[in-house]
């Protein structure tokens, strides 16, 4: 039986020094860092992620493992906590591959009277101190592009404005075949097999400003050419996804909205329940979600591209498999 640990000792050594510099990091930026529930009532509304669920027992009802902190910050915000940070592990079933495993380490914040344009710039500053010294040399400016932009840039499509058909026949000739995906699924294939592809190496691109069909959590606005689109971002470093952040929503009443959109297509075969607490603090007329910007970053795959390594169970003391 192998028992050994699927990380090197070098790698260890690595993340701990990772943690303390992400820690010294909100220290200085006056960030206070908390500690969330892993259980929870209630798992995330989004039909594209998978939660672990934990089976009721006699003194315990169902309940899953969080798949980010997000709701219990949110909570937090409302409450008054100001600028927050967790670092910490998050779940997720049927994650796991050359970039993903079930149980990973997230880091998360959220920071008051920002919007997603000026998170993204704190964002910059954070992943170029972190890859300071390491097996990436991190061109001196990052790129900031808008999902606009760079899908006509690297796929040749505008996906604001093409037809339904146009962007499913690239799909399908990207996919190798039809998938049965409605418009955003396609467009998730054009980014995945094509824009990601193309982007530039050694540097930090900022795909920002994203369809208003794939807000999330995020607020909606107009941008410079009165196009409604979702205030988000994705952050990527040779290909990889690193982080996705939000101009947070604080309408109450449209996250129920959202909430409710998502369930019904994960409820068609499943019984997720809505988390009412979450929704309670953001209408709670003497406390509510201030104006804030969030992001989530996977601290794993940070360690990954420092360390030069293609897999993702070399940085994990012991993988799904080996635990």
């Amino acid at each position: 039986m192998n028992w050994q640990p699927s990380a090197t000792l070098e790698a260890l050594h690595a993340r701990a020094d990772l943690n303390r510099n992400i820690r010294e990091f909100f220290i200085e930026t006056n960030a206070l860092e908390v500690e969330l529930p892993i259980l929870n009532h209630a798992p995330v509304a989004d039909m594209n992620i998978e939660p672990v669920e934990v089976p009721a027992t006699d003194v315990m009802p169902r309940l899953y493992l969080h798949t980010s902190p997000e709701y219990s910050m949110k909570r937090l915000l409302c409450a008054g906590s100001g600028d927050i940070y967790a670092l910490g592990k998050v779940f997720r079933a049927g994650e796991a591959g050359g970039r993903h495993n079930p149980e990973f380490t997230m880091l998360e914040w959220y920071r008051v009277g920002m919007d997603h344009q000026e998170l993204m710039h704190e964002v910059s500053d954070l992943l170029a101190e972190l890859f300071t010294g390491s097996e990436v040399e991190l061109e001196d400016s990052p790129v900031f592009i808008s999902y606009q932009q760079a899908v006509v840039k690297y796929a040749g499509i505008d996906p604001l404005h093409a037809s339904d058909n146009v962007i499913k026949q690239l799909g399908i000739e990207l996919a190798g075949g039809n998938l049965e995906l409605n418009r955003d699924g396609w467009l998730d294939m054009i980014m995945s097999h094509k824009v990601e592809k193309c982007l530039p190496q050694n540097q930090l691109v900022f795909i920002y400003n994203y369809p208003a069909s794939q807000a999330a959590l995020s607020k909606l606005n107009h941008d410079e050419k009165g196009q409604l689109i979702s205030e988000r971002f994705e952050v990527y470093l040779n290909g990889l996804e690193l982080a996705n952040g939000y101009h947070e929503l604080t309408d109450s009443d449209e996250q129920r909205t959202r909430f409710e959109k998502e369930l019904a297509v994960i409820n068609r075969d499943n019984n997720r329940p809505m988390d009412e607490k979450i929704i309670a603090a953001m209408a709670d007329p003497k406390a509510g979600l201030p104006d804030c910007a969030g992001v989530a970053m996977g601290v794993d795959r940070i360690l990954m591209l420092q360390l030069g390594l293609k897999e993702i169970t070399d940085v994990i003391s012991f993988d799904i498999h080996s635990a």
